[in-house]
């Protein structure tokens, strides 16, 4: 059976296996978190709505002290290494810590 070029999950491209992974959406969620966690502008990017409305309510009855989960979120995700981010967050979609 050919495979016409395309790969399987037990397979490896040769030419990647030199090149760290790296994922895209690590560093900005990241930033938003601390940056502008207030706005749970880290959860709508990573595509978790009904976590970024929480967020966002959470924020209003609180009077901004629930921005503290995103400034933590935020420094949690730059301690982890960037294939455990994408595992948990963007595959998995673990919508909170």
């Amino acid at each position: 059976m050919e495979n016409y070029g395309y790969t399987t999950g037990n397979q490896q491209n040769p030419s990647n296996n030199n090149l760290p992974y790296r994922s895209e959406k690590k560093i900005p969620a990241a930033l938003l978190g601390i940056l502008v966690g207030w706005l749970a502008l880290n959860k709508f990017y990573l595509g978790y709505t009904k976590e970024g409305i929480i967020q966002l309510v959470l924020n209003v009855v609180t009077f901004g002290l629930a921005s503290v989960i995103p400034f933590i979120e935020g420094i949690i995700y730059l301690f982890m290494s960037d294939k455990q981010f994408d595992d948990t967050y963007v595959y998995g979609k673990k919508g909170w810590f």
